[in-house]
């Protein structure tokens, strides 16, 4: 019998070139998909693409046609997603587009008070309306256009996070140090009225904006709920290089239950009258007032966490909720030290004692660190830097690691505000210095990570 390879060999070569045509149909339809590093997106679904706004707002359908402008020229790319899925694209900077900066000249603006020196990203003063809705900072509305505003009305841009201050038109123009500080509050007002959601930070400077002015600031502000969500009530913040600024009184006790007495009587009336207390004040008012917390409750949802408002109370719970569920199979921690400001220490002291009477050979003590870079009059824990943190422990017998909370670092790294890393600091020291998050049960967690059993 003969055997025919020819028609094999034929055949085998038409396949493998269908297979190749194939496979270069598949790559231009890949390619036509493609969106090509150094294009420029132009449109989306024919709406012109201006910023991150404009991006993640016409990116959400689920069908979409985007322009792309590159060396090429320009061409058009379709696709389908799930309803709301991030196209994943990224860009030169977060908000494809310049950051705004502040216009003002507050009278108690931190970045004013900060030393020489310092990275300079530190001194940018941001008042951007986009990062209040992307990300929560606080803005003071003197820099926005008809056009920014018919945007955010338009796009239903919302929450946003208001840095008030005063409803005083004219007292506002003295505290922002600028002239359109007062008619911005007639933004304020637009962005009310059609349905925004805001919550608004009134920063308490003594002789100014508390007493009466608070309480009718107060008012004005809870006439605009349920567009108006929170209102945070916090203390001036001052450090010791205030040279040639406006000359401000640090908060004292009594001014501090003054301040407490007018938001607290604001609260319950909002309580009763609307459902939700509305204004809270923070952690700080109460420590300098010689108050105790309020339970956890007392906060609703927490809209104002992140200006310190409840975080103490919060925190605490987590604690003991992640401490209840230890038991003795859990071991005996490793010893540690607790470095943290001056505000938060005491609060911290009394949780490690509850430790130690569940864990009775608990080696653990908790250092309150003055701040000696900003002044210490400055208590909180995420202004403490290296230097300081090595100068408040110097000397002392560490307990085999140092524990610090995470936000004593620039955000996602191991830097201090003074640019030691964590690594220095923790050479410096000679142990190890653990960054922990701001949970209650992340502490728990780091506590018990290394144990003696």
């Amino acid at each position: 019998i003969g055997v025919v390879t020819k028609p094999f060999e034929f055949e085998g070569k038409r396949r493998i070139n269908q297979a190749q045509e194939g496979i270069t149909r598949l790559k231009e339809k890949v390619d036509a998909l493609l969106v090509i590093p150094n294009e420029r997106l132009r449109t989306i679904n024919g709406h012109g693409i201006q910023d991150v706004l404009d991006y993640k707002f016409y990116s959400y359908d689920p069908r979409l046609t985007l322009t792309l402008e590159g060396e090429a020229g320009v061409r058009t790319v379709t696709l389908e997603k799930g309803e709301g899925e991030e196209l994943g694209l990224n860009f030169e900077t977060y908000l494809m587009d310049r950051q705004k900066s502040c216009g003002n000249k507050c009278v108690f603006c931190f970045i004013d008070q900060l030393p020489q020196g310092m990275r300079p990203t530190l001194y940018f003063k941001d008042d951007d309306a986009r990062l209040s809705f992307l990300l929560g900072n606080y803005i003071s509305l003197t820099n926005l256009s008809e056009q920014d505003v018919e945007r955010m009305i338009r796009m239903r841009i919302s929450p946003i996070h208001v840095s008030v201050h005063t409803m005083n038109p004219a007292l506002r123009c003295r505290m922002l140090g600028n002239p359109r500080a007062g008619a911005a509050l007639d933004i304020l007002r637009r962005l009310a009225a059609a349905g925004l959601a805001i919550h608004c930070q009134l920063v308490i400077c003594k002789g100014l904006n508390d007493g009466e002015e608070l309480a009718f600031s107060l008012r004005e502000l809870g006439a605009l709920h349920p567009a108006v969500r929170s209102i945070s009530v916090v203390p001036v913040g001052l450090t010791r290089y205030r040279e040639g600024l406006y000359p401000l009184e640090p908060i004292g006790p009594e001014d501090a239950r003054d301040i407490l007495a007018i938001t607290e009587a604001f609260g319950e009336n909002c309580l009763r009258t609307l459902g939700t207390r509305l204004a809270y004040a923070s952690d700080e008012i109460f420590i300098k007032a010689g108050r105790p917390l309020p339970e956890s409750e007392y906060y609703e949802d927490f809209a104002q966490f992140e200006n310190g408002v409840g975080m103490l109370s919060l925190f605490c719970e987590e604690f003991r909720a992640a401490l209840r569920l230890m038991g003795e199979e859990d071991g005996v921690p490793a010893p540690f030290t607790i470095a943290t400001g001056q505000a938060a220490a005491p609060f911290l002291s009394r949780l490690i004692d509850e430790c130690r009477a569940k864990c009775h050979n608990l080696e653990g003590e908790v250092v309150a660190i003055p701040n000696r870079l900003f002044g210490e009059g400055v208590t909180v824990a995420g202004l403490i830097c290296g230097q300081d943190l090595i100068a408040g422990l110097a000397g002392r017998r560490l307990r085999g690691r140092v524990l610090i909370s995470a936000n004593m670092l620039r955000d996602g790294g191991d830097v201090f505000l003074d640019d030691l890393t964590l690594g220095e600091v923790s050479r410096r020291l000679g142990v190890p210095v653990v960054p922990v998050e701001i949970d209650g049960g992340a502490l728990v967690d780091a506590i018990w990570e290394e144990t003696g059993v």
